[in-house]
């Protein structure tokens, strides 16, 4: 384990790695050097314009593979943010290899990820008043489904591009308090339709998967993101995997729509994206 200083700011990787080209975008000022994706990010700044810059490369503290592996997904990545280019995804500006590495620079957003495990691991993410997850659940049922509202309508664009939510969970998500926005900062893993469940169990969070990203060559489709949407909606509006009524906040109506998306079979589910958002803006404006 090595100590990285640039300015006045510390992280931590497996081994020394050179940063120096950090600084032709301008000023470090927050590292994010947690994940296990085997990415590490910065935050930099230059006069009045903040940049967000994902890298993969150096050996990060808490990526079990090497950093080849982490190079070639990030690259993969690239012609998804192309793709499903939209005012909720934060805006991809470049990107370019450096040295054994690659680099990927967005546009800075402002906001709270929803799912800061380093900061407030469970149950803390819950319970501590400081949680931007349990800031977010204090907000007014109406603020939340309308955030609900836009991942769904986001969605029907990404199943008419052809492509499927893959990795989708409230650590893509990012709320600007201020201003009552929501982003997603996250969409690196999203595949081209038709796309097979190859690991057995896919990337992601239990808490927002379908049980065919547990079955391995199973298809991965929008009726697999319709799952991924209704257990978004229990996770923002009732309490995670517990599918029931008597946590749900959010009216009857909305209530029966989430339920059916989450049906265990398959066929049971609304049959795409598309129809579930149909169902779900009928249920919006129903009487609560």
């Amino acid at each position: 384990m090595v100590h990285h200083q640039i300015v006045d700011i510390t992280f931590e990787l497996k081994e020394e790695h050179d940063f120096s080209w950090l600084s032709t975008y301008g000023e470090v000022f927050a590292v994010f050097d947690q994940q296990d994706s085997g990415n590490i990010s910065f935050g930099i700044q230059k006069g009045e314009r903040k940049l967000f810059i994902k890298y993969a490369g150096a050996k990060t503290i808490h990526f079990k593979g090497n950093p080849e592996e982490a190079v070639a997904r990030l690259k993969d990545c690239v012609p998804v943010y192309e793709d499903l280019a939209h005012p909720i995804v934060v805006n991809m500006v470049e990107s370019f290899s450096v040295g054994e590495g690659f680099a990927v620079v967005f546009e800075w957003v402002e906001g709270e990820g929803l799912h800061p495990h380093w900061s407030f691991p469970p149950p803390h993410k819950f319970t501590d008043p400081c949680s931007p997850f349990y800031q977010f659940r204090m907000l007014s049922v109406e603020k939340r489904v309308s955030v609900m509202t836009k991942i769904i309508e986001f969605h029907t664009y990404v199943e008419s591009k052809s492509y499927v939510a893959v990795d989708f969970y409230d650590g893509s998500l990012l709320y600007d308090f201020a201003r009552d926005e929501v982003r997603i900062c996250d969409i690196d893993y999203y595949q081209k339709r038709p796309f097979t469940n190859q690991m057995g169990r896919l990337y992601g969070s239990s808490r927002f998967m379908s049980p065919e990203e547990f079955m391995l060559h199973a298809p991965i489709d929008e009726v697999t993101n319709v799952f991924n949407m209704g257990a978004t909606a229990f996770v923002l509006l009732g309490r995670g995997r517990d599918f029931s009524n008597k946590k749900w906040e959010a009216g009857s109506a909305l209530y029966e729509v989430a339920k059916k998306a989450v049906a265990m079979e398959r066929g049971l589910r609304y049959q795409s994206v598309a129809l579930l958002f149909e169902a779900w803006r009928r249920a919006e404006e129903l009487p609560k």
